[in-house]
């Protein structure tokens, strides 16, 4: 509980962002590899926890699977989060992947359960304006998705991702058996929607069901950095 107040108060006295309209349209995105099977992951998953009542960043929680080997098998696991990870390891140039790592705006890594690390690269970003603007509206089961580009980005990649806000388990075997971990924003599906030139407005309708948020991010291919994001709570 101590270590969790001073995460906190790091937290949020170190990471003051201007209320600005442009910020809240091009929030930082901030995407946690964890696992349920990591004896280090509980630390950064608290972490995350504490951004999530912000609209200027999106965190979002991918569970990993290849720790499963361990003793317990993640429920919230996938083997494209796996993958994920992999093409940003790829495409940056790092030499290994591991958990926790949060990756922010698909441009920086750094250890999730390091405060001011991750607050250091979460400013980094807020410094590099998003130079796509994407918003969304809700009709039904209607997802309308609007993108414009200030400069051209060339070919780009938009995903369409949802996440349950909470979900508790009490892990029974492994490195947190017997454990009641929290979980926040846990990613349930991530799929690419749509390919875009990057030049003329982007307009799209997709399909949605559930009352999950739902995240739309554009990126460059290859796991590249995240150009624009929006979300639907």
């Amino acid at each position: 509980m101590r270590k969790l107040i001073l995460w906190t108060a790091a937290f949020c006295t170190s990471l003051v962002v201007a209320a600005s309209a442009e910020q809240a349209r091009a929030p930082v995105v901030v995407e946690l590899f964890t696992s349920q099977g990591c004896s280090s992951c509980p630390p950064a998953d608290e972490l995350l926890a504490q951004m999530a009542h912000r609209d200027d960043i999106i965190p979002l929680s991918l569970h990993v699977d290849y720790w499963d080997y361990l003793g317990w098998k993640d429920p919230f696991a996938q083997p494209k989060f796996t993958l994920r990870q992999k093409a940003y390891a790829r495409s940056g140039g790092w030499r290994r992947i591991y958990t926790p790592q949060m990756v922010i705006n698909g441009a920086a890594a750094v250890v999730g359960s390091k405060p001011m690390d991750v607050v250091d690269a979460i400013r980094a970003q807020e410094d590099k304006p998003n130079p796509v603007t994407v918003d969304l509206n809700r009709q039904g089961n209607t997802l309308l998705i609007s993108a414009k580009a200030r400069q051209n980005v060339g070919q780009s990649e938009i995903y369409v991702i949802r996440y349950e806000p909470s979900q508790v388990t009490k892990v029974r075997a492994g490195e947190n058996a017997g454990r009641n971990l929290t979980y926040t924003n846990v990613v349930s599906s991530w799929e690419r929607a749509a390919r875009w030139n990057g030049r003329s407005g982007f307009q799209a309708r997709v399909k949605v069901s559930g009352d999950d948020p739902i995240v739309v991010l554009v990126q460059q291919p290859k796991q590249g950095r995240i150009l624009g994001a929006a979300r639907l709570r």
